[in-house]
């Protein structure tokens, strides 16, 4: 598994207006190819009225599945430049589409790669980004005279503070970098006079909004 990558945060729509053309970029996070060619093909119905619907996307841990289509735009004019994009924000499991409607005016092969472009940075900007990071998941266990002042510092920490279980103790559920286990462990030791319980979780991908 990675240590870390990045993707989109939620589902984005931006929309441009260049030379009388209408284009609508529609951003989203998938898993799989499949997924992507439901949403291209969903946005495909959609806007079944469009002269242009094209794509883009990039799945796999390695960006091992990567299409563009140009949807009868001129080659190498729309769905290459989408992919630039994403490319260029290292942005992985993303798919994208951008829908024209044609305003009579030809932008030319230029005009066509900068408004793709443009529309597929827009849309991505609408729906934020985050880097996912691997992270060790720990349970730290303590009295309950140590719950302010835990719960203070680990939320002004660097650490992601999931949540907090109100047992016979106090269970604190944090995330935690990889290879930055120890340090904590001596850290929160040291914070309650050696009075915490440690027991490692599993990993998991902790978003963070970049």
């Amino acid at each position: 598994m990675l240590s870390n990558y990045f993707t989109v945060k939620n589902a984005g729509i931006y929309q441009l207006i260049i030379q009388k053309s209408r284009f609508i970029g529609y951003v989203k996070r998938v898993e799989t190819e499949e997924a992507a060619q439901s949403f291209i093909q969903e946005i495909k119905k959609k806007h079944h009225d469009a002269n242009h619907n094209c794509s883009a996307y990039m799945v796999g841990e390695n960006n091992q599945i990567q299409k563009a289509n140009d949807d009868g735009e001129p080659s190498g004019t729309a769905g290459v430049p989408m992919l630039e994009v994403l490319k260029k924000q290292n942005l992985k499991d993303t798919v994208i589409v951008v829908t024209r409607y044609f305003g009579g005016v030809k932008l030319g092969a230029g005009g066509l790669i900068r408004a793709y472009g443009s529309t597929t940075s827009q849309a991505i900007a609408a729906a934020g980004v985050v880097e996912r990071q691997l992270m060790q998941g720990l349970s730290i266990v303590v009295s309950y005279p140590l719950l302010g002042k835990l719960e203070n510092v680990l939320r002004n920490s660097d650490y992601v503070l999931d949540s907090i279980n109100y047992l016979e103790q106090v269970e604190f559920i944090v995330y935690v970098r990889d290879g930055e286990e120890t340090n904590f462990r001596e850290w929160i030791t040291d914070l309650t006079s050696n009075q915490a319980t440690f027991e490692a979780k599993g990993t998991a991908y902790v978003e963070i909004d970049v």
